[in-house]
């Protein structure tokens, strides 16, 4: 079992920054990738990025790239999401995600991934 606990969220201004963290417990941390999901109102629930147990590789969803920036430390077991230039369209519960394994056919979809967290809130006004 892993549990995920995400903190950072917030309100922020068209433009402005923010970094997500992801606090891991449980299995071995650096068995596991990491990602993030994100699920605004009335929305579908969409892949935001995601990272490889030794950091190396990343992902990212189109509307994200160059923008968002996903990080791990496996000796502080936390995985972060820093978001700058932000846009109104970045309003979402945004929630950490674990699995022992992805694929590049598989990394952005939900069913991928066995653990999440709870989530936390990120706005954006204009």
């Amino acid at each position: 079992q892993v549990q995920l606990v995400e903190s950072g969220g917030g309100l922020v201004q068209a433009g402005g920054s923010l970094r997500l963290s992801c606090a891991a417990s449980g299995r071995i941390f650096n068995n596991y990738y990491m990602g993030w999901f994100r699920q605004a109102p009335g929305k579908e629930r969409e892949f935001v990025a995601a990272i490889s147990r030794s950091g190396v590789s990343t992902y990212y969803a189109d509307s994200v790239k160059g923008r968002f920036t996903i990080s791990r430390d496996n000796a502080k077991i936390t995985v972060y999401l820093q978001m700058n230039s932000l846009k109104p369209e970045d309003t979402a519960v945004y929630y950490c995600v674990a699995a022992p394994t992805i694929t590049p056919r598989s990394y952005y979809s939900d069913y991928a991934y066995d653990y999440w967290g709870q989530g936390t809130q990120v706005t954006v006004s204009s």
